[in-house]
């Protein structure tokens, strides 16, 4: 997918997410997250969304710093104007990110091949992730494209995992091969001694685990699916990546 493309996807996620909010209510339940409601998922997603467009605007050459998890869930707007403040706060994130330089250099905490790649796309997934949180206050279960899933595993897998090497390891190495039967989508991800690496492709593995891309993407971002999928070899390496792999804000 290309910057332009994930800009729709940010633009149109973040659209679906602040219907599915207004749809449940602010004080629903997020099933995925059990200590959340509504109205925490849209401080959180529009604290990230006002975080991601400083960076495009200010072009700091490292990470701006931002508050714990406590304090902007306690921020943004009050309960009966959050809604709003969140559609705005995402509103300017797309045409920010619409109207950027595409020679920006700015600070950002993935590889990617430009600045500006980097924040479309993990914005996109961002909102997209969470968007399935707040559907999911609601009993609905969200849907991907297959293409947009895979990249989201990709970015995940290829990205978010290995920047978990200094604490994510295994004193024997296992590997977990990942793949799609949607997509075009597989990969190798090696937890050793030394961290983890991932590879584009198939090869040998400890555990396997297959599905659509869809259900792929929300089982890895610990959204559930995995009933779905098809599981070959030691199950305890999908579990033990499964808790390794937790990606927090903080």
């Amino acid at each position: 997918m290309d910057i332009s493309e994930h800009i729709d996807a940010l633009r149109q996620q973040g659209n679906l997410l602040a219907d599915a909010a207004e749809r449940s209510g602010l004080d629903a339940a997020i099933p995925p997250c059990p200590a959340w409601q509504v109205k925490d998922l849209l401080r959180h997603t529009g604290y990230i969304h006002r975080w991601a467009a400083q960076h495009i605007t200010e072009c700091p050459d490292t990470l701006l710093d931002g508050p714990s998890e406590q304090d902007i869930l306690r921020g943004g707007a009050a309960d009966p104007d959050l809604l709003a403040w969140f559609r705005a706060g995402h509103a300017v994130l797309v045409d920010t990110l619409s109207t950027a330089d595409p020679g920006l250099v700015c600070a950002t905490f993935m590889d990617a091949p430009s600045s500006l790649a980097f924040w479309a796309r993990r914005q996109a997934h961002e909102t997209a992730i969470h968007r399935a949180d707040a559907d999911s206050a609601s009993g609905i279960r969200a849907d991907y494209e297959p293409e947009f899933a895979a990249d989201g595993i990709d970015e995940l897998v290829t990205g978010f995992w290995p920047r978990r090497s200094a604490t994510a390891r295994a004193e024997t190495p296992v590997t977990l091969g990942v793949g799609c039967t949607d997509d075009a989508g597989d990969w190798v991800v090696t937890m050793g001694p030394e961290g983890v690496q991932t590879s584009v492709g198939t090869g040998e593995t400890t555990c396997s685990v297959r599905g659509a891309a869809c259900d792929l993407y929300f089982a890895l971002w610990n959204r559930g699916g995995s009933e779905s999928l098809q599981i070959e070899g030691d199950r305890a390496v999908l579990a033990q990546f499964g808790e390794a792999m937790q990606v927090r804000w903080t």
